[in-house]
């Protein structure tokens, strides 16, 4: 503490002679929070007023203001201007801001009844890597107007089937519905609007008729009307969201719901300070509208095909489609979870949603039912003389193809040695070569020469067709030579005839 003698001197300093207070602590020997402490401890005479160029057109100013509330500070400076103003624009800007008179609008308290309304709006809140897709992060919120108990659920979109999802979900938390619902004039609520008149989303009023609630909208600009869910969105952003670590939607809306039972339904009740929300909640639910007995099916259904591949494109990803619904009219289901496909009424495809971006979604028996097609259509190709005489040839051709080789060019030169040493030595070349992994033509051919040598048959000669390509491909399924014997067996001939 300071004597009141050396306040005074400090103020007499300030005040009458204009020192600083660094100044007046070097030359006293004091701490500059001492003379702020001084020069705090009396009222501090305001500074006289400075005269401005503005001041012989301030009546004007205010005149015009009072008469046209929203005029800009730009177009009363050229108004000034033509009245012989020489100062600045942004001098009138900034006195405009003082005496420019401010209309407060007053509002009274609302108070509904339990069980009354509920208000109902999308939060948003950045964006969500998912793969390598970045999606938009929107928290679903309901709030009941009486006990300010809320349900939150985050979603990766804020699509009409998103918007109907929260509300299932917010009802079967509550365990009942409210008998309003104030809805902002959201794309997935609101369709068109005249004046009072609304036009609500077909969608939304099935949602309204199944779950006994009538849904109101907001008056465009008019947040006040829907005061308790905007402040429980700003309450989420502030506790709940701020600085917190996302790693995945499932698990966020389990800490979400986690955090609004332990904490956010602890706070105390804007009616009455000395209960709980959760207290308040307890009062309102026997006063909720019961749900009813079924579900309501918020699921997207949309038409779909596919005209060539087995692939449906659905939200940027591809689901696959058995071979046989390719080219037919499909109906494509999708929820959060899964997307499922219907041809009519039954279900030929079932996968989990993926909420990335250009992925490929497949069902592996539907890429063996396509595969085993392919292989049926090979017998009207040349390569099936040789999957017919050697099914061996599947795997060697695919275990070349893995080493590099061409596999149109290995199949032509294995026909060529099926021609030249037949069906039987062919098979055993090539499995030797797949056993040496050594699956190249190279190897085959080097096999069955080796093997002809050491048997000591001679080599067959090969005829050209040269002259006949189109006999080149002509094959002829040999039979077992056993049949022929029993043909020349008349013995065998007529006991088939007694």
């Amino acid at each position: 503490m300071i004597d009141q003698e050396l306040v005074v001197r400090i103020r007499k300093l300030f005040f009458g002679e204009h020192w600083k207070v660094g100044t007046i602590a070097t030359d006293l020997g004091l701490h500059h929070d001492t003379v702020e402490r001084a020069l705090d401890s009396g009222p501090r005479p305001s500074p006289p007023p400075r005269s401005s160029g503005l001041d012989p057109y301030l009546d004007f100013m205010r005149q015009t203001l009072e008469q046209h509330p929203r005029l800009t500070a730009t177009r009363l400076f050229q108004m000034l201007r033509v009245r012989g103003y020489p100062g600045s624009a942004r001098q009138v800007r900034r006195k405009v801001g003082e005496i420019r008179p401010r209309r407060v609008e007053a509002f009274l308290r609302r108070r509904t009844f339990p069980g009354e309304e509920s208000q109902t709006d999308w939060g948003s809140f950045g964006c969500l890597p998912v793969g390598g897709a970045e999606r938009r992060l929107s928290c679903f919120v309901k709030t009941l107007t009486y006990s300010r108990n809320f349900y939150l659920e985050f979603f990766l979109d804020q699509v009409q089937e998103s918007f109907l999802l929260g509300h299932v979900h917010a009802y079967e938390d509550f365990q009942g519905v409210a008998r309003v619902d104030l809805i902002d004039n959201l794309r997935s609520a609101v369709l068109e609007r005249y004046g009072p008149a609304v036009h609500f989303h077909p969608r939304l009023l099935e949602l309204a008729a199944h779950y006994h609630f009538e849904p109101r909208a907001c008056a465009p600009a008019r947040g006040s009307e829907k005061g308790a869910v905007e402040r429980t969105i700003r309450y989420i952003r502030e506790s709940f969201f701020a600085a917190r670590t996302i790693t995945t939607l499932e698990r966020l809306n389990r800490e979400a719901l986690a955090w609004r039972d332990a904490v956010a339904l602890q706070r105390r009740w804007p009616g009455d300070e000395r209960k709980t929300v959760a207290e308040a909640f307890a009062e309102e639910q026997p006063f909720l509208l019961p749900l009813p007995q079924n579900r309501f099916d918020t699921d997207l259904m949309v038409p779909a095909s596919s005209s060539k591949t087995i692939y449906l494109r659905f939200d940027r990803n591809d689901y696959s489609i058995p071979p046989s619904a390719v080219g037919k009219a499909l109906t494509l289901i999708a929820s959060p979870d899964l997307v499922r496909i219907l041809l009519g009424k039954d279900e030929i495809a079932r996968h989990r949603r993926s909420w990335d971006r250009g992925r490929r979604v497949e069902d592996p028996a539907h890429i063996e039912a396509l595969l085993a097609i392919k292989r049926r259509a090979r017998g009207s190709v040349a390569s099936a003389r040789l999957l017919g005489a050697v099914p061996e040839a599947e795997r060697f051709l695919e275990a070349a193809f893995h080493k590099g080789e061409s596999v149109a060019q290995h199949t032509d030169k294995l026909l060529r040695l099926l021609d030249d040493y037949g069906a039987a030595e062919l098979r055993a070349a090539m499995q030797e070569a797949l056993r040496n992994d050594t699956p190249r033509i190279g190897s085959v051919a080097y096999l069955l020469n080796k093997h002809r040598r050491a048997s000591r048959r001679p080599a067959e000669i090969r005829v050209e067709m040269t002259r006949r390509p189109d006999l080149e491909q002509l094959y002829i399924t040999p039979h077992d030579s056993n049949t022929y014997d029993q043909l020349a067996d008349p013995g065998a001939h007529d006991d088939d005839h007694d």
